[in-house]
């Protein structure tokens, strides 16, 4: 009884978050794509505006990644098959890896911006 509901709940549950995930990267995808043809079309001479839309593509996708990893942690824990749980290990390592290089560039540039403030500040005085 009380697994079948639980059954019957998760699975709109799992659907919703995964529509979430999909839409996620959707909108993350269509901004990166308006963000490279502004890019293009003013021709920086700055790998900072590239820089800025990568990282910003990549959280949206570590997003939809932390969206997609949730639906599929609810889904095997309700129907665990070798399948579905390899599919959970995979956005797992995926998810992982993704936020580690986003969070190493966000760190890198962080750094680069205060240097050249303090560079700024330093010659003001």
């Amino acid at each position: 009884m009380l697994r079948s509901w639980l059954v019957m709940v998760s699975e709109p549950a799992v659907t919703v978050i995964d529509t979430l995930a999909m839409t996620v990267i959707v909108v993350g995808t269509l901004q990166a794509c308006a963000g490279m043809v502004a890019m293009l079309a003013r021709r920086p001479t700055d790998s900072g505006t590239r820089r800025h839309v990568w990282l910003t593509y990549g959280r949206w996708l570590v997003a939809a990644l932390t969206f997609q990893l949730a639906g599929d942690i609810i889904e095997s824990s309700i129907v665990p098959t070798w399948e579905a749980i390899g599919q959970l290990g995979v956005v797992a390592i995926i998810r992982t890896f993704l936020n580690y290089f986003l969070e190493r560039d966000i760190a890198e540039i962080r750094d680069r911006q205060h240097a050249v403030a303090a560079g700024d500040s330093s010659s003001r005085l």
